[in-house]
């Protein structure tokens, strides 16, 4: 077994992670907008690089760009990335009030929540059928084949178990009114 295979699989959960950050809550949260590319200059540019992000109250992000002359182009790929939030553009800094979730968006959220969870797993199986692929292929000792088949299971069974848990608490988080 190859000590990266824990390795891969904490990449996995990292992963899951910054897609589950992404699933708001009702709340406001910078880590919201991650992944937005802004025309800038004619190059695609991270949002938070081009502008400060702030959360002034519990459902309002603030975002002020560095330079004024990008507030289009910011509000156009937040229209783009299709977050159900119109910006609001008072020509000095973007303003996104994030809406009271319903009981139905709250429920479309949870489903898309256990969707990432899959995904997650997914990709734990992949690295654990790698893995299974290369200890068979190492022409081992039957038992100690086994003893390394037995030790990725132990460790797909702990991520697994991490991945249900991760995405149980964002199920709790998005439940709660």
């Amino acid at each position: 077994m190859d000590l990266d295979t824990e390795l891969r699989m904490l990449k996995a959960i990292e992963n899951l992670d910054n897609k589950l950050l992404g699933i708001r809550a009702g709340r406001a949260n910078p880590s919201m907008l991650n992944g937005i590319m802004v025309e800038y200059y004619g190059n695609p540019t991270p949002l938070n690089s081009i502008a400060n992000i702030t959360v002034p109250e519990a459902r309002q992000l603030f975002i002020k760009p560095f330079d004024r002359s990008a507030l289009k182009e910011i509000e156009k790929a937040i229209n783009e990335k299709d977050l159900g939030i119109a910006p609001s553009n008072n020509g000095e800094m973007i303003i996104l009030t994030i809406p009271e979730l319903t009981e139905d968006r709250r429920r479309e959220y949870v489903k898309q929540a256990k969707a990432l969870g899959e995904e997650a797993k997914v990709a734990l199986r992949n690295i654990r059928q790698e893995d299974n692929d290369k200890i068979k292929k190492a022409e081992l000792p039957e038992d100690e084949e086994k003893l390394y088949l037995d030790d990725v299971q132990e460790l797909i069974n702990k991520y697994n178990k991490i991945v249900d848990d991760k995405v149980k608490e964002k199920e709790i988080e998005l439940m709660k009114i």
